[in-house]
């Protein structure tokens, strides 16, 4: 190998001080490093070598180490890792892996011929992690906030599925196998108090995340905290936004900076609230894996509608039943249901294009993935302006901010701000990341594409399932998809009460339709759940739905955390001796009709839901 003419204890690497994307590489190693390496650019240092050719430091970077070696390329990159403390595995990788020093240094030709494309992605993405990470707190936020409004009702020991009865019956019949089906801290306390202690507790946490205090940690107590309710919570917790926000949660807690201990080499001391320049760079494995995730949401959610085989989505008619039929319209969706055929067919059509074919746009440069990022957002924000979902829209656009960078967010930060969000040097990453995110990787790929494959083949396969099966009740992959056969009609159940069983008296429930008069509301981002199940349980049985016998059965024993979750009880002093649930059928009025009578609905009766309930016998 030559000798240096430059005499030195460090080891130099010489890089190309015009290349940007060398630039942003070497600002990263260099905090990396720290001062056990020195760096210089070609254009000054390329003189203080003449036995290697200029052409070989504009060609790829140059490691001179002080025995008088020198390695270039890939080779140059791996052995600056084994200046790293607890990174040296890299350069034993490249050694001593047959064929990873091949595939190595033929990445590294790509790149470095195609400098100008992938300079695109040397943006850095703090800005973005910072913007992802406040809205994915607000979104925790509203959900354990809304859920503990509710959660009483809904499983306390009053309630209509108690968590308590739900984990003994578990115990019972499973043994310790129930500990693995349905992890839930309630297995220490089911308690009321104790689900109050994971509501409040989980919003403090939202809080704390929105801070900034601690991201790493608190991300992964939101993730625990909202997995023990999901799995106590059965029927009510069983959404597709419920099962998204614990995917994301989970992979939001790789991405999100952690804490380091005090002396961490390369890094800053520990702190509890640290500084945005003092934040380790954000993964970029990680967060392609989140990308992932946004694709498979948005295109599942297209296939499993043609893949249904409905009629209504295959002759683009669906959206002519949709604004009247879904779970909780808004009264913008009421006008929207007005609009002519013609629209709703060619609405259908871009909701095909947006599904099916932005999700691909995810995956192209830096411009493409912009537009990607706009046309999803407006599609989140038209679904949230026509119908109640919850969180799912919100959250849905917190992952469209991973489309975007630093470079694209700095344009909506006031420049009297702007000084908040300077880092001029990332941290060095912990080492234990990259351990853990390589085998994350891994997995997620894997069981996402188990669940894919099983999608559009009807079947999974045997391969792999027993990891499958392991690990699904922690809702590590999901798959998704809304409204994959279209619901043409909507009947609703209204519930009523009597204490003589001749005179009748409705029940009123806050948010779903029931008085033909009242106006469609706006409820997002909380989610009234008894209400949302009211619809499933309409477009079955009541065989099919037992928590409703026990709502009904918790009416009649006058529950005040049931009578809670609806919007009055029409008998304040004693319970009724009889309920009833009649199904009707509702539509919205035509325009002209509403004009003349006030009401937005109108329903016919089909007749009764179930059996008359009573508690008493009759004398």
């Amino acid at each position: 190998m030559p000798s240096s003419a430059r005499s030195s204890s460090k080891p130099v690497l010489v890089y190309d001080g015009d290349c940007g994307f060398c630039r942003y590489w070497v600002r990263r190693w260099q905090s990396w490093t720290g001062d056990r390496v020195e760096y210089a650019p070609l254009q000054e240092a390329s003189a203080q070598f003449p036995e290697i050719p200029r052409e070989k430091f504009i060609a790829a970077v140059q490691l001179i180490e002080p025995g008088g070696q020198v390695r270039s390329g890939a080779a140059a990159a791996f052995r600056l890792l084994s200046y790293v403390p607890g990174w040296g595995w890299g350069w034993n990788l490249y050694q001593r892996v047959p064929g990873f020093a091949r595939v190595s240094e033929w990445v590294y030709r790509l790149v470095a011929d195609h400098r100008t494309f992938f300079s695109r992605g040397t943006s850095q993405y703090f800005l973005t992690r910072w913007f992802f990470l406040r809205a994915l707190g607000l979104i925790y936020l509203c959900a354990f906030i809304s859920l503990w409004a509710q959660v009483d009702g809904l499983i306390g020991h009053n309630g209509i599925l108690p968590a308590q009865d739900f984990l003994k019956a578990a115990h019972t019949q499973f043994g310790a196998q129930a500990y693995h089906a349905w992890p839930t801290l309630c297995w220490l306390n089911s308690s009321d108090a104790f689900l109050h202690v994971l509501c409040g507790g989980g919003a403090f946490l939202s809080l704390l995340l929105v801070a900034g205090v601690a991201p790493g940690p608190i991300l992964f107590l939101l993730w625990a905290f909202y997995l023990s309710l999901t799995a106590v919570g059965r029927e009510f917790l069983s959404f597709q936004w419920d099962i998204l926000l614990l995917e994301t949660g989970f992979l939001a807690m790789f991405f999100a900076p952690w804490p380091r201990p005090p002396g961490y080499p390369g890094g800053r001391p520990w702190r509890l609230w640290p500084k945005f320049s003092h934040e380790s760079p954000p993964s970029l494995v990680v967060l392609w894996l989140m990308r992932w995730l946004l694709f498979r949401l948005m295109f599942q959610s297209g296939s499993v509608k043609l893949l249904s085989g409905d009629v209504s989505w295959r002759n683009w008619t669906a959206l002519t039943y949709h604004y009247e039929t879904q779970p909780l319209p808004t009264w913008i969706g009421y006008y929207a249901h007005q609009l002519p055929v013609w629209f709703h067919r060619f609405s259908v059509g871009v909701m095909f294009g947006i599904e099916l074919v932005v999700p691909f746009l995810i995956f192209f440069p830096r411009r493409v993935r912009l537009v990607a990022c706009a046309l999803l957002a407006f599609f989140q924000i038209l679904i949230g302006l026509t119908g109640n979902y919850c969180f799912f829209n919100l959250l849905t656009l917190a992952l469209c901010l991973l489309l975007l960078d630093d470079a694209f967010l700095r344009g909506a930060i006031p420049k009297n701000r702007a000084a908040l969000f300077s880092f001029p040097e990332p941290c060095r990453p912990p080492s234990w990341r990259a351990l853990l995110v390589v085998p994350l990787a891994a997995v997620v790929l894997w069981l996402s594409a188990l669940q894919m494959y099983g999608r559009f083949s009807g079947k999974l396969p045997s391969v792999g399932m027993s990891l499958y099966r392991n690990l699904s009740p922690f809702y590590l992959t999901n798959g998704y998809g809304l409204f994959m056969v279209m619901t043409t009609t909507r009947p609703e159940i209204i519930v009523e009460g009597s204490t003589d069983g001749k005179v009748w008296i409705e029940y009123s429930f806050k948010w779903k339709p029931g008085d033909p008069g009242r106006r469609p509301k706006f409820v997002e981002p909380h989610q009234p759940r008894l209400d949302w199940q009211m619809w499933f349980a309409a477009l079955g049985s009541y065989q099919n739905n037992p928590w409703f016998m026990n709502f009904l059965a918790q009416i009649l024993l006058g529950s005040p955390e049931v009578l809670s979750l609806l919007e009055t009880n029409p008998f304040p002093h004693s319970p009724p001796r009889y309920l009833r649930a009649l199904l009707y059928e509702y539509h919205f009025t035509p325009l002209a009709e509403k004009h003349a009578s006030g009401h937005w609905w109108k329903r016919e009766l089909k007749g009764l839901y179930c059996p008359i309930a009573s508690l008493k016998s009759d004398p």
